[in-house]
């Protein structure tokens, strides 16, 4: 009698999940890697040029709208593309607060237009210059902020950032790492373990083949959707480390993607790690 009473009670649960409904999925969304170059120390021709750009970009369907490491000021913060980089005049020039003008703007961009816009830009805060890309919401908001983390010594009046800040959005969670940052594949398993399923990477230096095979091992070993937006190449992946969308040539242009969050793919690999076994990570 118990053995045909619990039969029947796993019957009526298998019965019961079969015509549960599934989760809902994850909504695609339509994204546009500004794939331009600034000019250095002019933040207004800059956020005039990516203001034409992204009103493009949204007029062809885009809802996610990223551009280039510190596109805002040109880049000036490393000491090699600005030989003779100066504290004070990088400070003053090229910095510039959230709650500055031309942040101000791209703010009121992102909401007019109703899409998320991230830009990157010299942060000034808390008496401090960051390499900081910020991300903009459709009402205005501040979606994400991240600070970069890892350099190569070569920004000496940025400071770096030390937090790996995931995010929610109805478009699934995302995570934000910064040129140099994609090198240090802990920095893109941090933004997986703690449930990104998309990671935007605004970058400046080192493009080519072996950046696109980095680009697409970090993608797949970590089973995340990942953007590559940088001046001279655009690079939109897949979480199977598949090329979705690319630039063409290095002309300034606009590379429209679709990412969906696959729940077949989603942190795939992650299951079968040990991490106790990683202890020695951690030691100095």
């Amino acid at each position: 009698m118990m053995s045909l009473r619990c039969g029947l009670l796993l019957a009526c649960a298998a019965l019961l999940r079969a015509q549960s409904p599934p989760p809902p999925a994850t909504p695609g969304f339509l994204m546009a890697a500004l794939s331009i170059t600034p000019e250095p120390w002019d933040k207004q021709a800059n956020f005039e040029k990516f203001a034409r750009f992204t009103r493009q970009a949204a007029a062809q369907g885009a809802q996610v709208i990223v551009a280039p490491e510190g596109y805002l000021e040109g880049y000036v913060g490393n000491q090699g593309r600005t030989p003779g980089l100066e504290q004070d005049r990088y400070a003053a020039r090229a910095a510039e607060d959230l709650n500055g003008p031309l942040l101000t703007q791209v703010r009121a961009l992102a909401k007019e237009l109703r899409v998320y816009l991230m830009i990157g830009f010299a942060e000034k805060r808390d008496g401090k210059v960051f390499n900081t890309a910020v991300m903009f919401s459709p009402a205005g908001e501040i979606t994400s902020h991240y600070s970069k983390s890892h350099t190569m010594n070569d920004e000496p009046f940025n400071t770096k950032g030390d937090t790996f800040p995931v995010v929610k959005t109805e478009f699934g969670q995302w995570g934000t790492l910064i040129c140099f940052d994609r090198q240090v594949p802990e920095a893109a398993r941090i933004l997986a373990i703690k449930g990104a399923d998309m990671i935007f990477v605004p970058a400046w230096g080192g493009y080519g083949e072996m950046n696109d095979q980095l680009m697409r091992v970090r993608a797949y070993e970590n089973g995340v959707n990942l953007a590559f937006v940088h001046p001279k190449r655009a690079l939109l992946i897949d979480a199977g480390g598949n090329i979705l969308a690319q630039n063409k040539g290095e002309a300034d242009q606009i590379v429209l993607g679709r990412f969906t969050v696959s729940p077949k793919r989603k942190h795939s690999m992650l299951k079968y790690r040990r991490p106790a076994l990683y202890q020695e990570l951690s030691r100095p």
